[in-house]
């Protein structure tokens, strides 16, 4: 996992409930962390999977590092893979596609 802007959010991010093991099923979790895309969100609680993306860390106001979103979708489509209706690679369903 990258290193955070300040403790807080190393903190809010890192943070795991003892009663659910999705960050997005439990009330207490806060902000969530996208390896895959290097995104930093707040969770919606909505039902689903959902968050909105934040740019700048809500406790000590840094900038946050840029989304890999569009390289993601981008080294994907350069592969042949459509990411709608092909199985995605295990290297691209976290950060390691990052470090190759």
């Amino acid at each position: 996992m990258r290193e955070h802007c300040c403790a807080e959010m190393t903190r809010r991010v890192a943070w795991r409930c003892a009663e659910h093991d999705d960050p997005f099923d439990c009330p207490d979790a806060v902000v969530i962390f996208d390896a895959r895309f290097q995104e930093y969100g707040l969770i919606v609680r909505d039902g689903g999977r959902s968050f909105i993306e934040i740019h700048y860390c809500p406790w000590c106001g840094s900038r946050l590092p840029e989304s890999r979103r569009d390289r993601w979708f981008a080294e994907l489509e350069q592969r042949g893979i459509d990411p709608w209706t092909d199985e995605i690679p295990p290297e691209y369903q976290d950060d390691r596609w990052l470090h190759s």
